[in-house]
């Protein structure tokens, strides 16, 4: 039971860390829009790439956790 609530916390931030990561106008470089050159990452957009990398590590975790309990 607890797993589970754990779980569903850890998708949600997840899920808005990498909501918060888009850049770009979605399909505009698909109609000719303008390229968006990707430089390196800094401040806050850096805390929450690694954010996002270390809830996704929590997920796959939880989840091994819930498959073998």
């Amino acid at each position: 039971m607890l797993i589970d609530i754990i779980q569903i916390i850890i998708s949600v931030l997840l899920m808005i860390t990498i909501l918060l990561q888009q850049r770009g106008g979605g399909l505009s470089g698909a109609f000719g829009g303008q390229s968006v050159a990707y430089g390196t990452r800094r401040g806050a957009e850096k805390i929450v790439f690694k954010a996002s990398i270390v809830l996704g590590i929590l997920f796959i975790a939880s989840s091994l956790v819930r498959l073998f309990i």
